[in-house]
C-alpha cells in the first residue's frame, strides 16, 4: 500500500467508524454469534498472495463487527465502562504512525517526556501530592497496560525492597494481602510471582471495606506463624460493589510495619478524584499521607481508549532497583548522566507503546471541566437509577450505591412464606436473581448487566459510565429489568406453587 492508497483507505475507515458510532444504539449490545463462527468463516491458512485492501476492509464489516460486544453502547451496564473517545482514537492513530518501542529516552525523547508531563497533569487533576509527581525527581507516574499488570510491577518492587530490608526472609514465606472483595488482580499477581495470597475477610456491616483492626489481627497471626506479609493491596471502588477500604486505619496499622508496601488500587473509581466533591469519599488525604503507590485506569471511566492505566509511586527508586536492566547496547550518555527517565525500568516489558499521546489529546480536548462533567454525569445517572430501585417494592439495594455503580437484587415474591434471612430463603433468592441475570444478559440483546456474589448473596450490578449513555437509556433499561423480573416471579411462583 502506497501513500495514496493509504489515504483512500484511511478516508474510508474514518467514514465507516463514524457510521458505526452513529448506528451504535440500534445494534445489539452483546454479540449474537455462536462459538466457532469466525473459525468456520475464515480459511485455515494465510493467503498465498496479497489481497485487495477493499476486500479486507469489507470483511471487517461482514465478519468482525458481528462478533463484537459493544462496550461503548449506551445500554452497556456490565462490568465497568471502557472508554472510547474520538480524541483517544486519533491519539492511537497518530502514535501508531510513529511506531517505536520507546524503551529509552533516546529511542524517542518526545515519548518519554510527554509521558512525564501527562502523568503530572493527571496527578494534579486527581489531587495526588507532589511526592507522586515526576517533577519531584523522587516519585512519579508511569503508564501501564492494565491495573493487573501494574500490581505485578508493584509486587516485584515490594518484594525486592522487603528482601533487602529483611535478608533473613524466605520467598516461600512471603504473603500478598488482599481482601475477599479485591479484584482478581491480587490472585493473578500471586500466580505470576509464585507467592501466597491471603484474602482478608470483610464484613457487610463495614460496607465490605477492610478495617484496620482486622488487618492488625491478620498481621499478628501471620507473623506468629513465621509468615512474612510484604504488601497490602487496598481498594477504592471494588469490582463487586464499589466498596472502599478504610485507608486511614490501614495506614495507621502499617506504621508499625515499615517494610510492608501499601498499594491502593482504584482502577475504576480513581478517576472520580478529578471532582473535589468525591475526594473525601475516596479518602484522598489518606492516599497522599500513607500510600506508597496508587493506580487508576483512564481506559475505564476516564475517556481514554484501552489501554492506559496510570500508576504513581512515592519513590521511583523502588521500581528501578527491582527492574533496572541496562545492557551495554541500551546505555546512553543521557541515562548514565542521570539526566533522563528510562521508563523500561518502571514496568515489566522492555518496549512500550506511545500511550501518553492519547491521554494528552483527551485532556487537552476535554479540559479539566469536561473531564469532571463526564464523571459527574455518570454519578447523576446512577442517582436516578437508585431512585427507581428504591421506589419499587420488588427490588432492594444490597449495598450503598458507589459513584456510578449500584448493586441490587430482586426480592422474593410478596406471597412467599420463606424468610430472606433463612438458608432456604437465601437459596431461593439466589436462584431467582441468577435466572433474572441470565434472562437479561443472555436471552435478550437490549442491555448488558452482570451479576456478582457478596458474602453468599447473588446480586445484580448496574455500572454506568459509557460516554453515550443518557437518562433515557437508564429508564429503558429499568423498564426491561422490571419486565423480565415480572416474568421470572411468575414462573418462580408457578414452579414453587406459592
Amino acid at each position: 500500500m502506497d501513500i495514496e492508497a493509504f489515504r483512500k483507505a484511511g478516508y474510508q475507515a474514518i467514514d465507516r467508524i463514524c457510521d458505526y458510532y452513529a448506528s451504535l444504539q440500534e445494534r445489539p449490545v452483546v454479540s449474537q454469534v455462536q462459538p466457532g463462527y469466525l473459525l468456520d468463516a475464515l480459511p485455515s491458512s494465510a493467503p498465498e498472495h496479497g489481497e485487495q485492501f477493499d476486500l479486507i476492509a469489507d470483511d471487517f464489516q461482514k465478519l468482525i463487527l458481528p462478533g463484537i460486544t459493544h462496550w461503548q453502547h449506551p445500554n452497556f451496564f456490565a462490568y465497568f465502562p471502557t472508554a472510547s473517545t474520538f480524541e483517544g482514537l486519533l491519539g492511537d492513530l497518530y502514535s501508531s504512525s510513529v511506531a517505536n518501542p520507546t524503551f529509552s529516552w533516546l529511542a524517542s525523547p518526545a515519548c518519554t517526556e510527554l509521558e512525564q508531563v501527562v502523568m503530572d497533569w493527571s496527578a494534579k487533576l486527581f489531587g495526588l501530592g507532589d511526592q507522586f509527581q515526576n517533577h519531584s525527581g523522587v516519585g512519579g507516574g508511569v503508564i501501564q497496560t492494565t491495573a493487573s499488570e501494574g500490581l505485578i510491577v508493584i509486587c516485584v518492587a515490594a518484594r525486592a525492597r522487603y528482601l533487602r530490608q529483611n535478608p533473613d526472609a524466605k520467598l516461600e514465606d512471603l504473603v500478598i494481602y488482599t481482601t475477599t472483595q479485591t479484584h482478581s488482580l491480587g490472585v493473578k499477581a500471586g500466580l505470576v510471582l509464585g507467592l501466597q495470597v491471603r484474602a482478608l475477610e470483610v464484613k457487610k456491616e463495614n460496607e465490605y471495606g477492610l478495617r484496620g483492626e482486622d488487618l492488625r489481627a491478620a498481621l499478628e497471626e501471620d507473623h506468629a506463624r513465621g509468615k512474612r506479609p510484604f504488601i497490602v493491596v487496598a481498594t477504592v471502588g471494588t469490582t463487586n460493589s464499589g466498596a472502599i477500604d478504610y485507608l486511614e486505619e490501614i495506614g495507621e496499622v502499617l506504621k508499625a510495619y515499615p517494610s510492608i508496601w501499601y498499594h491502593v488500587d482504584a482502577a475504576w473509581a480513581g478517576v472520580a478524584l478529578a471532582c473535589p466533591e468525591f475526594r473525601p469519599l475516596e479518602k484522598l488525604d489518606a492516599i497522599n499521607q500513607y500510600a506508597e503507590s496508587f493506580c487508576t485506569n483512564f481506559h475505564k471511566w476516564g475517556l481514554v481508549n484501552f489501554d492506559a492505566s496510570g500508576l504513581w509511586v512515592r519513590n521511583r527508586r523502588d521500581l528501578i532497583d527491582a527492574l533496572d536492566v541496562t545492557p551495554e547496547y541500551l546505555r546512553t550518555k543521557q541515562h548514565d548522566a542521570g539526566l533522563v527517565v528510562d521508563y523500561r525500568n518502571w514496568h515489566l516489558g522492555l518496549g512500550r507503546r506511545f500511550r501518553s499521546l492519547k491521554i494528552w489529546f483527551v485532556l487537552r480536548s476535554y479540559g479539566v471541566e469536561g473531564f469532571q462533567a463526564h464523571i459527574r454525569k455518570g454519578v447523576e445517572l446512577n442517582k436516578h437509577f437508585v431512585s427507581l430501585v428504591r421506589a419499587s417494592p420488588d427490588f432492594e439495594l444490597v449495598t450503598t450505591p458507589s459513584l456510578a455503580l449500584s448493586v441490587f437484587r430482586l426480592r422474593l415474591p410478596s406471597t412467599s412464606t420463606l424468610s430472606p434471612d433463612s438458608a432456604e430463603g437465601l437459596a431461593a433468592l439466589n436462584d431467582l436473581n441468577r435466572a433474572l441475570n441470565l434472562r437479561l444478559s443472555v436471552d435478550n440483546d437490549k442491555i448488558f448487566i452482570t451479576q456478582t456474589m457478596l458474602n453468599g448473596m447473588i446480586c445484580l450490578r448496574f455500572a454506568i459510565g459509557a460516554q453515550r449513555t443518557e437518562k433515557e437509556h437508564v429508564d429503558r433499561a429499568w423498564d426491561l429489568i422490571k419486565q423480565c423480573a415480572t416474568e421470572m416471579v411468575g414462573e418462580w411462583t408457578k414452579n414453587h406453587q406459592v
